[in-house]
């Protein structure tokens, strides 16, 4: 009797083979799944590093610095009683050195990062709000080339630089990148902890 009850608590030999194999394969899982989620948010923090560095974090610069800019100068040529702007010679002439010194190569430069970055957006198409932006810089060159071929008219573009929403779309995705950055850096650097506890 107390053959058999042994007999029967002991495993046959292919049986704990293929508890082991089982046993292996999904510890080999866990780790192959933990490794996967590991690379892609290791992949996707190195893509919001560059997003920040290379496009959200330049272009909120340019525009923080653009609207500076115009505000210095509207505080040096002020318009009051709702006189039009840029009605003085002396304010036609400072407006035109501003344009071609200062306010050019911003646009300048937030269309070049435009062109060379744009894969670094996270829209899959053009932002129309972008698109206003280049347009906006193209006029200030058509300008430019005119005031030094002599003509010195000044005519404004079709519609107003877009300052306010463009500075909130560079506020908005730095901030949203900057938080999602936090997040990933915490959850790597937490299993950095795990995975040294487990090596201890």
């Amino acid at each position: 009797m107390a053959q058999a009850v042994g007999r029967t608590l002991l495993l046959p030999p292919m049986g704990a083979v293929v508890v082991t194999v089982m046993a292996g394969f999904a510890g080999y899982l866990v780790t192959y799944l933990n490794n996967l989620r590991l690379t892609q948010r290791q992949e996707r923090l190195a893509r919001v590093n560059r997003q920040l560095s290379e496009f959200y974090g330049p272009l909120l610069a340019l525009v923080e610095v653009n609207s500076r800019l115009y505000h210095a100068f509207s505080e040096k040529h002020p318009r009051p009683e709702g006189r039009e702007p840029l009605s003085h010679r002396d304010e036609q002439d400072a407006w035109r050195l501003w344009i071609t010194t200062v306010f050019l190569p911003t646009h300048r430069a937030i269309r070049d990062l435009v062109n060379t970055k744009a894969d670094l957006m996270d829209e899959a198409d053009m932002p129309p709000l972008l698109l206003e932006v280049y347009a906006h810089a193209a006029w200030h060159e058509l300008s430019a080339a005119k005031w030094e071929a002599g003509d010195l008219t000044i005519e404004h573009p079709p519609r107003a630089f877009p300052a306010t929403a463009i500075r909130a779309y560079a506020r908005e995705n730095f901030a949203r990148l900057k938080s999602e950055q936090a997040a990933l850096l915490g959850r790597r650097l937490r299993q950095g902890r795990r995975t040294a506890t487990r090596r201890r």
